[in-house]
């Protein structure tokens, strides 16, 4: 099967750590290897943000097409909606010349746009992940919220236009209900862990032999609730946070978030317990999984969130706030434990009784292993999406059609 996906903001061969580059990459990026595994052919196009690359660069088995739409250099993401129209057309020429994918897997709603004009033109099925939702994000941000004014409208009629819509956890599919999406266009399949990669045996990031190690991850960004923990660290006097995400390295110190972080830290009288290390390669993420005795994942809201599930498979018991996702992949009391959001005293409460427990730790470690792997990998994925692609292909349009 020839398989399409469109990422215009997320390419699976961006550096993550960034504002606009984190989960959606890792998660296009392994999927596309999945399905490259299982004997299809995939595409992967993204828009082109620099001039340096290639038109196509193979990656995996997997070709990474950079398309051109508005300026080839970094954007925010929220600015690209005006050059959607240009990627639809740019993709209606490739897919009218000399490979014409069977289906289309559209990443976030700009991408869903795109895929949508070329679609309804080439004759070739949609299929949508959101990824994250305007609805959500505005009822957490409020007037922070940088999304264009008619993002929720368009992820609405996307929602009702596409062939299958994949949800990623059952909070979502709530979510799209209450959008007007049908319930029978909606499929629900998770995203993944790599279990080869993440696993319980491997090296170590070195640390303190005498201080417990919370570890928490993920860009740096105000919603990943990394302030939550570091006032929960008041609970913990003989623990140390490290916060993993950001600018590599040593510029993290410039990163304004991290700047207020330090802040943070030092009004909680916690700043010898607080560590941030900036973005870290992936290949290095598993020995920074497994140099902890806990991972907290505290954000306000999370459309799924990989960090547990990447922790689970390291064999790190979590301690996540029951939003989204999290609540589909963490089981309370069983792989770690939930607590509600924007709630440090709860989280700290968790994190001290976990880590006065070392068999709960155990335990939880154990269940946490058995059910990344069982539940969470990317061939499992990969099939089940198969059979979603498999389902739409009779759906196709004829060419030029317009729905």
């Amino acid at each position: 099967m020839r398989i399409a996906m469109i990422s215009e903001h997320a390419s699976p061969l961006a550096s993550l750590g960034g504002e606009d580059a984190g989960g959606q990459n890792t998660h296009v990026a392994e999927l596309a290897a999945a399905l490259v595994d299982q004997g299809h052919e995939v595409r992967v196009y993204t828009r082109r943000d620099a001039q340096e690359p290639p038109d196509l660069v193979r990656m995996d088995g997997v070709t990474v097409v950079y398309v051109p739409a508005g300026p080839p250099e970094a954007l925010p993401k929220d600015s690209l909606l005006p050059y959607m129209k240009d990627f639809g057309r740019r993709l209606v020429e490739q897919w009218r010349g000399d490979w014409t994918p069977d289906v289309a897997h559209a990443h976030f709603w700009m991408s869903g746009l795109a895929a949508l004009t070329a679609g309804r033109q080439t004759g070739v099925p949609v299929v949508q992940t959101y990824h994250a939702l305007g609805t959500v994000k505005r009822r957490y941000q409020g007037a922070a919220d940088t999304s264009p004014p008619k993002r929720i409208g368009y992820e609405r009629a996307l929602g009702r236009a596409v062939d299958r819509v994949i949800a990623q956890c059952q909070d979502e599919v709530r979510e799209l209900v209450r959008m007007g999406v049908p319930r029978s266009r909606l499929a629900v399949i998770p995203s993944g862990v790599n279990s080869e990669k993440f696993t319980p045996e491997g090296p170590t990031v070195p640390r303190d032999p005498n201080r417990s190690r919370v570890l928490t991850v993920g860009r740096l960004v105000e919603r990943k609730g990394f302030a939550d923990v570091i006032r929960a660290m008041r609970a913990l006097p003989d623990a140390e946070c490290v916060i993993v995400g950001g600018p590599p390295g040593s510029s993290v110190d410039d990163d304004p978030l991290a700047q207020k972080l330090r802040a943070e830290a030092e009004a909680a009288r916690v700043a010898d317990q607080v560590r941030l290390v900036g973005a870290v390669p992936a290949s290095e993420m598993p020995s920074w999984y497994r140099s902890a005795d806990v991972v907290a994942a505290a954000p306000w809201y999370e459309p799924f969130g990989l960090v547990p599930l990447e922790a689970m498979a390291c064999g790190i018991p979590v301690v996540g706030t029951a939003v989204g996702g999290i609540t589909d992949t963490v089981v309370d009391g069983l792989t770690g434990d939930l607590v509600p959001p924007r709630d440090p005293r709860a989280l700290g409460v968790a994190l001290r009784r976990l880590l006065a427990d070392p068999v709960r730790r155990f335990t939880y470690a154990t269940a946490a292993v058995d059910r990344a792997r069982q539940c969470y990998s990317w061939k499992r994925a990969a099939e089940q999406l198969i059979a979603v692609y498999e389902a739409v292909g009779g759906l196709r349009r004829p060419s030029g059609a317009v729905a």
